[in-house]
C-alpha cells in the first residue's frame, strides 16, 4: 500500500480530536481568595473544578511550607466545588512561598502550588498534630491533569504546538528544495519549495490564532507584547514576503533563484525569531526567557499519549498537503508550455 503513511496520519489525527476533546479534566484546585498570608487565623475561601465535595463529610485543609504542614482547624462546605477552611498559620514559616492541599474523603489530594506568599519567616515550626488522611479515588480513570490557569484550554496542547511543529518541518522541506535548486536549476525544486512555503503559511496562520485563543484563555488578552508571538508574527510576515518577491519578477528562471537565496535567508529568520531571542529575553511563553517550559510543569504521560501522535498525525497531513501542492504546481508548468 504505497499511501499507507496518508491513512495513518488521518487516524492519527481522528483519535486526537476524539481522545483530546472527549476525555475529561482531573478534579483540581483552580482557586483561593487571597494569594498572601500572615501569621495568625486566616479564613480562606477556595475553588475546586470537577469535584464533588459533600457537608456531610468535608475535606482535609491543610497548608504546606517546605514540607511542614498546619492543618485547617474548621472547614465548611458551601457546595460541589466551594469551601471555606480557617487556618490558624504560625509564625516562623521558613519558605516564602506556601502550598495550598485538599483531601476529599472520596479522591486523591489536590494541590495548588506556590498558593501564598508567606509573610513571618524564620527557622521552621513543628508539623501540626492533624490528620490528614490517606484515601485515594476509587476509580479515576483516564484523565487529563487540570493545570491551573490552563483548566480546559490544555487540550489546545494538540492543536497548537503540533501546527508550529508542522511549520518548522514545511519550511524545512522548502530550503532544502531552494538549495537543490541553486544546484541544479531545477524549476521542479523550485516549486517544490514554494509548495512547501504555501502550506507552511497555512499552518502558521492556524498556529498564530490557536496561539491567541490560548493566549486570551490564561494570559488575559488575545494578543500581548511577547518575544516568542511578535516572532511568530514577524516570521509568517517573511514568508509572505517570499511570495511578494517572486511575483515581483516575471522570468521565472530569475524570479526561482531570487526565491531560493531569500528562502535561505528567511529560514535563518525563522530560527533565529523563533528559537534564539525568546530564549535571550523575558517571554511569557513557555520555556522561554526563563520561564518553565510546558514540560516541566503541565505535560505528564498522560497527555504524551495523545500529544506524540497529534505531532506525528500533523505532520504527515501537512506532509500530504505538500505533495498535493507541488503536483498541482507540476500541472501548472506543464499547462503553460503546452
Amino acid at each position: 500500500m504505497r499511501h499507507w503513511w496518508k491513512a495513518l496520519g488521518i487516524a492519527l489525527l481522528l483519535a486526537v480530536v476524539c481522545f483530546g476533546l472527549g476525555v475529561d479534566l482531573a478534579p483540581a484546585l483552580v482557586h483561593v481568595d487571597r494569594d498572601r498570608i500572615a501569621p495568625g487565623p486566616v479564613d480562606l475561601r477556595i475553588t475546586t473544578y470537577r469535584t464533588r465535595l459533600s457537608p456531610a463529610a468535608p475535606p482535609h485543609v491543610w497548608i504546606s511550607n517546605d514540607g511542614q504542614r498546619v492543618c485547617a482547624g474548621r472547614v465548611t462546605v458551601e457546595d460541589a466545588t466551594h469551601l471555606t477552611a480557617t487556618v490558624d498559620v504560625p509564625a516562623g514559616l521558613r519558605a516564602d512561598l506556601t502550598h495550598l492541599a485538599v483531601l476529599p474523603p472520596d479522591g486523591d489530594t489536590l494541590v495548588l502550588l506556590d498558593a501564598f506568599w508567606t509573610e513571618g519567616l524564620g527557622a521552621g515550626i513543628a508539623d501540626s498534630p492533624c490528620a490528614t488522611g490517606t484515601a485515594r479515588s476509587q476509580a479515576p480513570g483516564f484523565r487529563f491533569p487540570n493545570r491551573s490557569l490552563l483548566t480546559e484550554s490544555i487540550r489546545n496542547l494538540f492543536f497548537h504546538v503540533p501546527m508550529w511543529f508542522t511549520m518548522m518541518l514545511l519550511m524545512t522541506i522548502s530550503v532544502v528544495m531552494s538549495v537543490r535548486h541553486l544546484r541544479t536549476g531545477s524549476l521542479d525544486h523550485d516549486g517544490a519549495a514554494l509548495a512547501a512555503v504555501h502550506v507552511g503559511l497555512l499552518f502558521a496562520v492556524l498556529g498564530l490564532i490557536t496561539g491567541s485563543i490560548w493566549a486570551r484563555v490564561t494570559w488575559g488578552g488575545w494578543w500581548t507584547s511577547d518575544t516568542k508571538l511578535n516572532g511568530a508574527a514577524v516570521t509568517t510576515l517573511v514568508y509572505a514576503a517570499y511570495l511578494v518577491l517572486r511575483g515581483s519578477v516575471n522570468d521565472p528562471h530569475k524570479a526561482a533563484r531570487l526565491a531560493a537565496v531569500y528562502n535561505i535567508f528567511a529560514y535563518v529568520l525563522m530560527m533565529v525569531f523563533l528559537m534564539v531571542l525568546p530564549r535571550l529575553s523575558d517571554s511569557l511563553h513557555p520555556g522561554n526567557g526563563g520561564n518553565p517550559a510546558f514540560n516541566q510543569y503541565d505535560l505528564d504521560d498522560r497527555l504524551r499519549l495523545v500529544f506524540y501522535p497529534a505531532v506525528l498525525g500533523w505532520m504527515l497531513l501537512g506532509t500530504w498537503a505538500w505533495t498535493l501542492a507541488r503536483r498541482l504546481d507540476r500541472l501548472q508548468r506543464l499547462h503553460d508550455h503546452a
